[in-house]
């Protein structure tokens, strides 16, 4: 009843099967994966930090991510927080800490304005209150800051990634330089949406361990198979 109600007032429907009713029906929401793996990209940046994720990119997860993100389906960030958080708590069951800080990759100004919100961010902190919520004392903190357009990314190589990326985001010092000698106990995580060469996690870890911080995991809700080229 709530689904046909909110199909005839909304007009909304499933982002996955398009079912009338709420943006992610509850067949598709209980198919949604439960557990996080180890996800590797093809070919692996030097220095990543050890990378998670719940899924591959494709079916459900990336139906998901570009609603939230491309069509500001702002309800979908729920779901995805609780996605992030699958993979986060693998990460914090592998490394025994009890605390984490999730840094999310940020968007560029210019593109949270057109987008109408940041989504990264957004997940992110969906993640950590349900996290909190089953005891895991996480939280969220914008550490990262771009500090030059990098060039559209599709058709990009890995190596060509990579260079695209250097230097393209800055961690402020200060607080960030603080927490990092204070806070030693907790897992800092780099989290994004999804894990494609790993290159811009790679350059966000890059500018958090240049302020003092030892990232001990790169987190995202999907990443996608790639094979050595």
């Amino acid at each position: 009843m709530r689904d046909a109600c909110l199909d005839l007032f909304l007009g909304s429907g499933c982002t996955v099967c398009g079912r009338p009713g709420r943006l992610l029906c509850a067949t598709c929401e209980d198919s949604l994966p439960t557990r996080a793996a180890v996800r590797w990209p093809t070919p692996r940046p030097p220095g990543l930090a050890t990378p998670y994720a719940v899924g591959e990119y494709d079916g459900a997860l990336k139906a998901l991510v570009n609603a939230h993100k491309e069509r500001r389906q702002f309800a979908l960030a729920d779901p995805l927080g609780r996605l992030l958080a699958v993979a986060v708590s693998a990460a914090v069951v592998d490394t025994g800490r009890s605390e984490v800080l999730m840094v999310p990759i940020p968007s560029r100004r210019a593109t949270v304005r057109a987008r109408g919100h940041d989504p990264m961010l957004r997940i992110a902190r969906a993640a950590a209150s349900g996290l909190r919520r089953y005891g895991v004392g996480a939280r969220v903190g914008s550490l990262l800051r771009p500090t030059r357009v990098a060039r559209d990314q599709a058709g990009l190589a890995a190596d060509e990634r990579a260079v695209n990326l250097a230097g393209s985001l800055h961690c402020p010092p200060g607080r960030a330089e603080r927490m990092a000698r204070t806070r030693s106990d907790i897992l800092l995580v780099v989290v994004d949406d999804v894990i494609t060469t790993g290159s811009t996690a790679r350059e966000g870890q890059r500018a958090l361990e240049q302020t003092g911080w030892s990232v001990g995991a790169v987190v995202a809700v999907a990443a996608t198979r790639r094979t050595q080229s």
